[in-house]
């Protein structure tokens, strides 16, 4: 007993003086995929994104309506070339304890403006020069763009981390909500609240069965999204268990290589749009929690067309296109088509090549790991593929996806689409107030739409399923719910 006192003792002061050592509670939130990176500029996939954003806060902020707010600085508009920035009235510091500073501020728009593997490059392209005081950042763009306070939405780190991209990418320090803490064996990751200290777990499960077991075991408490849609229903029999939706913006699509020698021709693009049965396929596989799509902007967004012409399934329109190139079922196409490992990624896939076998088109599936998949996609090394564009929020997004100068490396136009035409438009679009930029950004998608560069195939709907009652999502997809709900508590 006298060797036990003073370890009593001592944890009876721990208790005391240090109680959230002790009663620190963690979430476990059951993920697909596991972030690839934790560097606040060089991430961009889904996952590594939706993490980050727990972690660093941005240089400006987007309110509910996609709107530009103040974040870590205000902004000031002196004319259309001509803004600055002076940091905000709310002190701001970083998990290492030293205050955000305008330098700060300055490296990191910097290196997303200049890093060969940053995704906000080429967004960032029409700035002249940046001069920093010690008031604040005065920034010159080349041309006029009245919306360029919607581009600055750019997570910030120290300037001294941000030259150690490895580094940083691992050992994350940012401003944000929550605080990195770990990373596990299986890539995911460990943060806590500031305020309230609470922790969440990120644990990485591929299998989607397998994380909703886990859920209702009490081995997880979170889950969203990426799960086969009829487990939903199973879950919300659960009486310990909350599933909270609503409409998102996540829109998922099938991509071509424009520049294969047989995806190229029109007619085998929209025969491939006209024999996909998309209404089933959201019936069926969705349950209901998705909605058609025509185009990359969700439905309500300022700039998101609302009267593109559908591509209806019509098999016989499909059959008639193929048969003006010499395809029919006594003589099928051959395309190869590359997806993820991810099992109701698959189930989507077999449908896909059911409904194009019927029409004259033989569809060979090919699935890999993820990083493998989005590897070749980047390298353009497929015919066929299907991702999802995830938190699109500006319709500066269609310069990253559909102008000639964002070709791999520098952009996300995997699918190699060279139009003058778009060109011209998106960049006239940019350098007008948001009011007479709207014309400019329907013809956009009315000539992306009838090149048929995406099928549009639908909007995912945000699905939570938690353990917790106070978890509702948000339309973007990300997990920045957590920050109000873990606050409270």
């Amino acid at each position: 007993m006298r060797l036990q006192q003073p370890i009593l003792k001592y944890l009876w002061l721990i208790l005391i003086c240090c109680p959230t050592l002790v009663v620190a509670k963690t979430t476990t939130f059951a993920i697909s995929n596991a972030p690839n990176s934790l560097h606040p500029i060089l991430a961009s996939d889904a996952s590594s994104e939706r993490i980050n954003a727990l972690i660093y806060q941005p240089i400006i902020e987007l309110d509910g309506n996609d709107r530009p707010i103040s974040g870590l600085a205000d902004i000031t508009q002196h004319d259309a070339q001509h803004y600055s920035l002076v940091l905000s009235s709310m002190q701001h510091r970083f998990s290492n304890n030293a205050d955000v500073s305008l330098l700060d501020i300055e490296a990191s728009l910097n290196l997303a403006r200049h890093h060969p593997r940053s995704p906000q490059a080429q967004t960032l392209s029409n700035i002249a020069s940046i001069e920093t005081t010690e008031q604040s950042i005065l920034i010159s763009l080349k041309k006029p763009d009245y919306r360029f306070a919607e581009k600055l939405h750019i997570s910030v780190a120290p300037k001294d981390m941000l030259l150690e991209d490895e580094t940083l990418a691992q050992r994350p320090i940012g401003s944000g909500a929550f605080i990195w803490i770990t990373t596990q064996g299986d890539g995911g990751v460990t943060l806590r609240h500031r305020r309230s200290a609470e922790e969440i777990r990120f644990v990485v499960n591929k299998d989607p069965t397998m994380r909703v077991l886990k859920l209702l075991k009490g081995e997880a408490s979170i889950l969203q999204n990426d799960l086969p849609h009829e487990m939903y229903r199973l879950l919300k029999d659960d009486p310990n268990i909350q599933v909270a939706q609503t409409p998102g913006t996540t829109f998922s699509y099938l991509g071509f290589n424009m520049a294969d020698p047989i995806l190229k021709h029109d007619e085998i693009r929209q025969a491939i749009a006209y024999a996909i049965n998309r209404q089933d396929i959201v019936k069926h596989l969705f349950q209901g929690n998705a909605k058609l799509a025509n185009t990359l902007l969700a439905p309500g967004h300022w700039a998101a067309h609302p009267d593109l012409p559908a591509y209806e399934y019509s098999p016989d329109k499909a059959k008639h296109l193929l048969a003006t190139l010499g395809f029919s079922k006594d003589n099928p196409l051959e395309l190869s088509y590359k997806t993820s490992t991810d099992p109701f990624r698959l189930r989507i896939a077999a449908v896909f090549q059911q409904q194009l076998r019927e029409v004259g088109i033989h569809l060979k599936i090919q699935s890999y790991e993820w990083g493998s998949f989005f590897g070749d996609i980047k390298a353009g090394r497929f015919q066929l593929y299907s991702l999802s564009w995830v938190g699109i929020r500006s319709p500066d997004v269609f310069r990253y996806v559909y102008h000639s100068d964002s070709l791999p490396p520098s952009g996300a136009n995997r699918g190699r689409y060279v139009s003058a035409e778009v060109d011209q438009l998106i960049e006239q679009a940019e350098e007008l107030p948001l009011e007479k930029s709207l014309p400019l950004y329907r013809k956009i998608q009315e000539k992306i739409h009838r090149d048929l560069v995406y099928v549009p195939l639908w909007h995912e709907d945000q699905i939570v399923a938690s353990r917790r009652g106070d978890l509702k999502p948000n339309k973007h997809g990300s997990y920045q719910y957590l920050e109000q709900a873990f606050g409270q508590h």
